[in-house]
């Protein structure tokens, strides 16, 4: 059976800064997908509140697929200062209560907002 890819960009979720897809569904052969989610960046003046907002996003993205944070199997953080770790972590660990998804967390120099001190992009399964 071929592979079929769908992206989108869910109408009840933020839309995307520039011209590109947020999610991109692959349907599985006997059923269920993986989401891949473009990162997403948020809004707000100190890590917590941008953190808060990109798990917002994420949400409210997974949602229009019929996942939930819950169904995540992989998170990427891009960090702008590795001193918001821990105000990062905090804001996950409210949001992932589960078993943890494999996860990666960098420091990169700058993102493409200046205000910008996150970046996260996520995969998940849908049963």
């Amino acid at each position: 059976m071929p592979l079929t890819v769908s992206l989108s960009n869910p109408p009840a979720a933020p839309q995307p800064l520039g011209p590109y897809s947020q999610v991109a569904r692959v349907e599985l052969d006997g059923g269920g997908a993986l989401l891949y989610l473009s990162g997403q960046i948020g809004a707000g003046a100190d890590i917590t509140e941008q953190s808060e907002d990109v798990f917002a996003t994420l949400t409210a993205l997974l949602g229009a697929h019929g996942a939930t944070l819950d169904d995540i199997i992989n998170i990427r953080t891009f960090l702008t200062d590795m001193d918001d770790l821990p105000g990062y972590a905090a804001v996950r660990r409210a949001h992932l209560t589960g078993t943890p998804p494999t996860s990666t967390t960098v420091a990169v120099p700058r993102l493409f907002r200046p205000e910008a001190r996150i970046e996260v992009e996520v995969v998940a399964a849908v049963r």
